[in-house]
């Protein structure tokens, strides 16, 4: 162990050097545009036992902490060599690493005198590779092998010997090989930067007290993350919110979670979660503790709280996670995963929620809740190939924070995704007009703090045939929360030629066929805000109005500002209409919750009794049987709702047993 704090910051800044050196040169040598402008990929040091110990906190995806790498490296077993580079996509075979097909990852080992001392590790978002659709997901895919080409663990490379075969065989599966063989060589550039930096480090250091520098700094993070954890009280918070299916015809799907605090750790238990779906919403996490895809936003709080703290996997290590098997969250093989980052924003979601509740001080209101990546795939007129992009990524509002406005037209959460600036992504393909990007006014929620704005995108397409798909909407039903007294933000929305004679709100996307001269546009949600609207010092509610994020029939209605835009600020009038607002409220206290009156209208109908019941009588039947038992049972409550009946939870049984008699097996399947 490496008994000296000072010794050990200054091998843990190495680490991260590597790793963001790492980063840039895959960053710099990208093709796509997905790569080199929005920076979906990323660059991580891994532990001969598969734990990340340093990842990049300015370049690329920044939740590779606790991604879990030790299937990939168990897969291989010890057929590993120098000048070896290993790459896979499957979800599977390895046990959550890799969340959805258009994840690839490569890596490579680094030896010192035949010693195996740590990997290189990169993945990037491929932007195709194969499957049902052009961008291989849709929403509507129902199982894995839609999805596009699926690859187990394997060797690329053999002793620096390109397997061109395998290459070939992969490549010629995809609709844009050779951008993509262009993403994966940008991998090799950053592996090899890796690999000569860490070779650097093992000749002034040494390989024994690199290897125990790798153990330490991860022990390090985790008493760090288990000190900040500590001063959380100790308690069980709960939380649930609602994945929106229903452009695939699954309607809401409860995310469920009980939060026990204790002992400098968090168990979080999804006990009560909605089973896998026959859509391409479901997370492969294998309920292994840490998930990258579960606990960013406790990763993020973390940082927060200690801006200081080591970045490895130390920091999840006490995250610890219950999910039974079967559910969204952690589905049985073969189910399709393309969309799973909509039920991991909602996952993130209900643990800020929970947490919230045991430190209400330290954490914002809910953000847009959406990271949809908006993707077009265009024929090229001159020669029949098919031109595939990613035309923005889809991102809201950051929630209202407790000293601070949420971020405008971007999520914390989702920080590291960069917009596709208009004039490259036109260049790229000339078919496509952007006609507006710019945020959008009215969208983010009221409060103290105000939620950020969401964001508009607008473009026409001049060729037919031309089809769009956009992964992970959300929050088009249920807004954005506000937290202690702020209000909602606003839902999102689509529209197809919105100017046109016959404009169309169109809501989520599943795939969508445009023609020559067809518009879309589509607006994205403003985050929740924070606090009492009325203690918002006028003069900022104005700068909003100046400004356009918010209207004067807002800063009336929600803030009690009153004005003109010819005589400005009325001070006075506005004093008025403020003192008449908080003796209308009557005493009444703020909500720490506000979900706006559509959700507070289904919870009325639908409380949480009644979900847990229709989720504990299911939870052991097979699978299939789970599934359509599952939406036999909610089809029925709201049929005898709608007719004005009460449902308790104490009849749930009893509807399950008339849903199985022999006379009714058609109709509840035929729901």
């Amino acid at each position: 162990m490496i008994e000296d704090k000072i010794g050990l910051e200054i091998l843990s800044n190495r680490f991260q050097a590597i790793v963001d050196e790492m980063a840039q040169a895959l960053f710099r040598t990208a093709h796509t545009v997905f790569i080199k402008e929005t920076q979906d990929y990323g660059a991580v040091l891994v532990s001969p036992g598969g734990e990340v110990f340093a990842a990049s906190r300015r370049y690329g995806v920044l939740m590779m902490v606790g991604m879990p790498m030790d299937d990939a490296v168990k897969a291989m077993g010890d057929d590993v060599r120098e000048g070896d580079i290993f790459m896979t996509n499957d979800p599977e075979a390895t046990g959550g690493m890799c969340t959805h097909l258009n994840d690839i990852f490569l890596w490579k080992p680094i030896f010192h005198d035949g010693k195996l001392i740590c990997y290189a590790w990169t993945f990037v978002h491929m932007s195709d590779v194969g499957g049902r659709v052009p961008g291989s997901i849709a929403p509507s895919s129902h199982e894995i092998y839609q999805e596009g080409i699926r690859v187990p663990p394997q060797k690329l490379f053999h002793q620096g010997r390109l397997d061109e075969t395998f290459l070939k065989m992969f490549l010629v599966n995809t609709r844009t090989a050779d951008q993509n063989w262009g993403d994966m060589k940008a991998c090799i550039a950053g592996l090899s930067t890796a690999e000569r930096r860490v070779k650097e480090l093992l000749g002034r250091f040494g390989p024994e007290k690199i290897s125990q520098g790798i153990v330490d700094v991860m022990d390090y993070a985790e008493t760090q993350a288990r000190r900040v954890i500590s001063t959380v009280p100790d308690g069980v918070y709960r939380f649930s919110d609602f994945i929106e299916a229903d452009m695939v015809g699954q309607g809401l799907l409860r995310v469920n979670l009980k939060l026990t605090i204790g002992g400098g750790e968090m168990h979080m238990d999804f006990t009560g979660t909605a089973p896998q779906v026959r859509a391409a919403l479901n997370l492969p996490s294998f309920s292994k503790d840490g998930h990258w895809m579960l606990i960013t936003g406790v990763v993020n709080w973390l940082c927060t709280r200690e801006p200081g703290i080591a970045y490895n996997a130390g920091l999840v290590r006490p995250m610890k996670v219950h999910i039974p098997r079967g559910t969204i969250i952690n589905p049985e093989a073969g189910a399709a995963y393309g969309g799973r980052y909509s039920t991991s924003h909602k996952v993130c979601d209900v643990i800020i929620g929970a947490l919230s509740q045991a430190v209400p001080d330290q954490l914002p209101a809910t953000d847009s809740g959406q990271g949809s990546i908006l993707l077009v795939s265009v024929p090229d007129m001159a020669t029949g190939e098919t031109r595939v992009s990613v035309v923005q990524p889809l991102v809201g509002g950051s929630g209202g924070r407790p000293v601070d406005d949420g971020v405008d037209g971007t999520m914390v959460i989702l920080n590291f995704l960069k917009n596709v600036p208009t004039e490259l992504l036109e260049h790229e393909m000339p078919n496509l007009l952007i006609r507006r990007y710019s945020l959008r006014d009215d969208s983010g929620g009221a409060g103290r703090y105000r939620g950020g704005t969401g964001s508009i995108v607008e473009f026409e397409t001049n060729v037919p045939f031309t089809t769009i798909t956009a992964r992970n909407m959300e929050r088009y039903l249920f807004p954005p929360a506000g937290r202690k007294g702020g209000t909602p933000g606003t839902t999102g929305y689509t529209l197809l030629n919105p100017d046109g004679d016959d404009p169309r709100d169109i809501g989520k996307i599943d795939i969508l066929e445009m023609d020559a001269g067809d518009v879309l546009r589509l607006g994205t949600q403003g985050g929740g805000g924070y606090g009492d609207p009325l203690e918002r010092p006028a003069a900022t509610v104005w700068e909003d109005v100046l400004d356009e994020y918010v209207s004067l029939d807002t800063a009336r209605e929600k803030y009690g500002v009153v004005g003109t835009l010819k005589d400005g600020l009325d001070r006075a009038a506005t004093e008025a209409l403020r003192g008449k607002m908080r003796a209308a409220r009557d005493g009444a206290p703020l909500k720490e919750f506000d979900f706006g009156p559509a959700r507070d209208a289904y919870h009325a109908r639908w409380p949480a009794a009644l979900h847990d019941a229709v989720s504990e009588i299911t939870q052991d039947m097979p699978r299939v049987q789970r599934q359509t038992s599952y939406r036999a049972l909610y089809a029925e409550i709201d049929r005898r709702l709608d007719a004005g009946e009460t449902v308790s939870a104490a009849d749930v049984p009893g509807l399950l047993a008339a849903l199985r008699s022999p006379g009714r097996r058609g109709a509840s399947a035929r729901r």
